[in-house]
């Protein structure tokens, strides 16, 4: 086996460990949900048992991360990612991050036309965050009723019902990022002086 392969396979064990404590999760919660023995993952995160695909597939999908990612591996081929949009309730949906946990982000586009929509709020799990790159975008939130502007953004929890859509006859495009757990963005500002 050439070193490479064998540097890969030996940072595996850190790497899940790190990953693991990173999500806050126990090798308890990780067995429950991957079906993999508490002692066997305390033996991969120690470099004990040598990492295999039966056991890093139910990890990998477990953390919603891709498995290279998991395991570290050296990048390799194209490094672009081709996104693949979504036309759904008359918009675009562009997904900007990948694989089906934590926070995710997408960039929204609706189209111009000589209909607006009505408002049709639901409501599902999770907290959201929009921001408004071009255009005006109409927001029902519960009782609430607000157009944002280009360069405004807005929260809040999806258990609210909410809609949202054109404000004006003209396009609109916007980013949302959405914790289907309720997980919240963070935004770091510099302390005050």
């Amino acid at each position: 086996m050439s070193d490479d392969i064998e540097d890969v396979l030996t940072s595996v064990g850190p790497r899940l460990k790190a990953l693991r404590l990173q999500r806050g999760r126990t090798l308890a919660e990780l067995a429950e949900a991957t079906g993999i023995s508490i002692s066997t993952l305390s033996r991969l995160e120690s470099g004990q048992r040598r990492p295999n695909l039966e056991l890093l597939l139910p990890l990998a999908r477990s953390y919603a991360v891709p498995l290279d990612e998991l395991v570290g591996a050296p990048a390799t081929g194209d490094p672009r990612i081709h996104l693949r949009p979504i036309n759904r309730h008359g918009q675009t949906i562009i997904p900007l991050s990948r694989g089906a946990g934590g926070m995710q982000a997408f960039k929204h586009l609706i189209a111009g036309g000589s209909v607006l929509l009505q408002p049709e709020p639901k409501v599902h799990e999770g907290y959201e965050w929009m921001y408004v790159l071009r255009g005006q975008l109409r927001v029902v939130l519960g009782e609430r009723d607000f157009v944002l502007k280009q360069g405004e953004a807005a929260e809040f929890d999806t258990r609210t019902p909410h809609w949202f859509g054109r404000a004006t006859f003209e396009s609109v495009e916007f980013l949302t990022l959405f914790g289907p757990q309720g997980e919240r963005m963070h935004v770091r500002a510099a302390p005050a002086k």
